[in-house]
């Protein structure tokens, strides 16, 4: 497959510290700012798989920057700018230990856990009767906590994150009053594109005044599930799967290799063909989500590019 970015090592001016997550790596500077950097990297079942998504960290950077944009009238967030097409930069903030996800639909880990027999999700109730990618009453807040380096992000409800002081009561109300307005907004701009944002996770942090703002991504194919609007009421009724946009296909595909994260479980082989309809249907998702022609950034040296543009930025900052 072509250039793929998987890992960074920047030295950026005033740099104090270096986070690595599945996807993200996040470098703080001594001036309060933050440089995110998006990469190739593939995560399932919190499992980061061995080979990169060409452009995949390039997408989910320019769809998670627009949203940002799209959505600030109602939610504050961290962003100050994006200098680079895999890289974000905004304000420091200290992230909240949970996941604020949002369900309109019966789909993904929830289907899963009603097919179980579960109807209970996080505190939250499911009504009987429904079948899989169903529309909930209305949406339902699922909360995950945060997990640390390695770990599995678990569901938690919203009484035992305030009994465990995870997040106190007063800061928890406004993260679900975010979390609706955004879900709201994010529905009404995937309509207009012919999609329906089936779910979503957002995450939130502090600043250090005291502010509580929308951090990372927002509305990605990583964090975010799509169907197509078109043919979705008959599909529905003749119990057919969904035609969707997101990574569910990917866990669909490890599932039918043998793979769900499992203690004992191997990573099957992705072949450079399924790894490009992969690239593919990632693209997919940016041009349905935003309305706009994907342009593919130079990948012949994205470090030297990344190091170039971030440097200018953080220079025409001071």
């Amino acid at each position: 497959m072509g250039n793929t970015l998987m890992t960074t090592d920047f030295s950026f001016p005033g740099q104090e510290s270096v986070y690595r997550g599945k996807v993200r790596e996040v470098y703080r500077l001594n001036d309060g700012l933050l440089v995110m950097i998006a990469t190739d990297r593939l995560s399932a079942f919190d499992v980061v798989m061995p080979k990169g998504i060409p452009y995949k960290g390039q997408i989910l950077n320019q769809i998670a920057t627009k949203m940002m944009a799209d959505t600030q009238d109602i939610v504050p967030n961290w962003l100050i700018g994006s200098p680079d097409p895999n890289v974000a930069i905004g304000h420091a903030c200290e992230p909240f230990r949970v996941e604020m996800v949002i369900r309109g639909y019966l789909s993904g880990h929830a289907a899963r856990e009603y097919r179980a027999g579960r109807r209970q999700l996080c505190g939250v109730s499911m009504p009987e009767g429904m079948i899989e990618n169903d529309a909930f009453p209305e949406p339902i807040i699922t909360p995950a906590t945060k997990a640390e380096e390695g770990n599995h992000d678990e569901d938690i409800s919203r009484e035992e994150i305030i009994r465990r002081e995870l997040v106190s009561e007063a800061d928890y109300k406004v993260l679900e009053r975010y979390t609706k307005a955004l879900f709201e907004r994010g529905s009404q701009i995937a309509a207009s594109r012919g999609l329906i944002l089936v779910d979503t996770k957002y995450e939130f942090g502090k600043t250090r005044d005291g502010k509580i703002v929308l951090i990372d991504e927002i509305h990605t194919p990583d964090s975010s599930r799509y169907f197509y609007a078109d043919g979705y009421e008959e599909r529905q009724k003749q119990q057919e799967p969904q035609k969707q946009l997101s990574k569910e296909f990917v866990r669909q595909w490890l599932i039918s290799n043998g793979f769900q994260g499992l203690e004992g479980q191997v990573v099957p082989e992705m072949s450079d063909a399924y790894i490009q309809t992969v690239s593919e249907r990632y693209i997919e998702l940016y041009e349905n989500i935003t309305g706009e022609d994907f342009v593919k950034a130079d990948l012949t040296d994205m470090t030297g590019r990344i190091a170039k543009n971030v440097s200018r930025f953080l220079a025409e900052l001071k």
